[in-house]
């Protein structure tokens, strides 16, 4: 279904809902979604439009709206449902207040959101699963099953669109296979894409984005929130864990947490990467770009720790001389002092500047990253390959002949990272926001080492 235009959103809500738009703004974000003003009976209603995504779907839109209009129903803190609008491919909610991030918040403020944000965990989790499983909700066959649930549905998605080798994800999803985060038959409720919520004045206002909802390994919510935490900290994870712990009544199974956050740090690239190597209208392919590349370092990062080995590093070629030089640093100038009113398309604008940043950085770079690659090659496949293609291929291969025992881990660890880095060095220039890392907080407390430092 293509993205609804602002009439078609406005006409949806009065025929559906009954509610006569005032303002409406689509929003600038990869999901659509429109902040709009109405009024119904005489009162005025706050909006939020949520569409469905545009370059995969994990879920049907159907399903979370189920579990949203269920978690509401029991009292969790999600915004209020209003109803759905399926001749658009949407459902609506009120809007709350409040921001997601902590800036300028101090530690105990942010201390006592994140206690409350767990409190709401433990009621989700402390659920009957029967409504659940009436409505349709996504569930293993069995409860002990329930721990992979959503990694091997993404795995499935993916390989429905694979079209080209990617032999770094054959690799971790072959650890995976072989080490899956074991849930010992616990299964509740869960978020799945946990750590996203509103707060103001110092407290809890919703639970937000709820898409991934099913019924899993509650473990899975204390996973995927780490990663989430590298753009906006909430506090050392250590002490989460001690006090969900203590609201729960249950112990954190570490282990299966250690695993679920492998898995989470795959989850970009399962879900986008099909769509990064063949672009739909509308995407925003420079996000999807650098979430998979931020987040394939933080899954060999993880897969580093639980092996208990260094990182590798890797050096930052020297920039290429090319004579499209100049011309990419026009554009590049050009774009970065466009602007219009509307903010949508100023939005795009700055796709279009980081695109070209990349592309630019690709021209300079691209060509010795190649060759760094193929020359790394040869520590596993003993050779060089002639082709950037063809090293791929040979990889893959020899990644999914070795999937089954892991006899080359180790080596793998090291040259996926490597090669994860130069990858991510590619997304910008030296020192933007694009090529800037983020390590996760390490499960054993120690500080962990950023070997992406551009």
């Amino acid at each position: 279904m293509a993205v609804p235009t602002l009439e078609g959103v406005a006409t949806s809500l009065r025929q559906n809902l009954g509610i006569t738009v005032t303002s409406i703004n689509r929003q600038t974000r990869w999901r659509p979604c429109w902040f709009v003003a109405g009024e119904r009976d005489g009162e005025t209603i706050d909006i939020v439009v949520r569409g469905d995504r545009i370059e995969t779907s994990v879920q049907p839109l159907a399903r979370e709206f189920a579990f949203h209009r269920l978690l509401e129903h029991n009292g969790i803190a999600v915004p209020k449902i209003l109803g759905r609008l399926d001749d658009i491919g949407a459902f609506a909610m009120e809007r709350v207040p409040g921001r997601p991030d902590f800036d300028g918040v101090s530690d105990a403020d942010r201390d006592t959101v994140v206690d409350e944000y767990l409190q709401q965990l433990t009621r989700l989790h402390a659920l009957d699963v029967g409504p659940f499983v009436e409505a349709g909700m996504m569930r293993a066959s069995t409860p002990e099953e329930s721990g992979v649930l959503m990694h091997f549905e993404l795995e499935r998605l993916w390989r429905l669109r694979k079209r080209r080798p990617n032999p770094f994800l054959e690799f971790a999803l072959g650890w995976l296979h072989r080490n899956p985060p074991l849930s010992h038959g616990r299964e509740t409720p869960i978020l799945w894409d946990s750590g996203q919520f509103h707060h103001e004045n110092g407290h809890l206002t919703a639970i937000l984005d709820l898409e991934f909802g099913h019924i899993g390994d509650p473990i899975a919510d204390l996973t995927v929130w780490r990663m989430r935490d590298t753009l906006i900290p909430f506090g050392d994870f250590r002490k989460i864990y001690a006090r969900y712990e203590e609201l729960s009544g249950r112990a954190v199974d570490v282990e299966a947490a250690r695993r679920h956050h492998l898995a989470a740090a795959l989850s970009n690239e399962m879900i986008f990467g099909a769509a990064n190597v063949d672009p739909v209208p509308g995407m925003d392919l420079m996000n999807n770009l650098q979430w998979s590349s931020e987040t394939n370092l933080h899954a060999t990062e993880a897969l580093a720790e639980y092996m208990e080995i260094e990182l590798p590093t890797v050096d930052v070629p020297a920039a290429t001389r090319r004579r499209g030089d100049t011309t990419f640093s026009h554009l590049v100038g050009e774009l970065q002092v466009l602007r219009d009113d509307d903010p949508f398309l100023t939005h795009a604008v700055r796709l279009a500047f980081r695109t070209t940043r990349h592309l630019a950085r690709v021209a300079e770079i691209g060509d010795a990253i190649v060759e760094a690659d193929l020359d790394d090659l040869r520590t596993v496949l003993d050779h060089r390959p002639a082709t950037w293609w063809e090293g791929d291929e040979e990889l893959e291969r020899f990644v999914l002949a070795d999937a089954a025992t892991g006899r080359h881990d180790e080596e793998l660890v090291w040259l996926f990272h490597r090669r994860n880095l130069r990858n991510h060095m590619q997304m910008g220039p030296p020192g933007s926001k694009m090529v800037e890392h983020f390590p996760v907080q390490r499960f054993d407390g120690r500080e962990p080492v950023n070997t992406a430092t551009f």
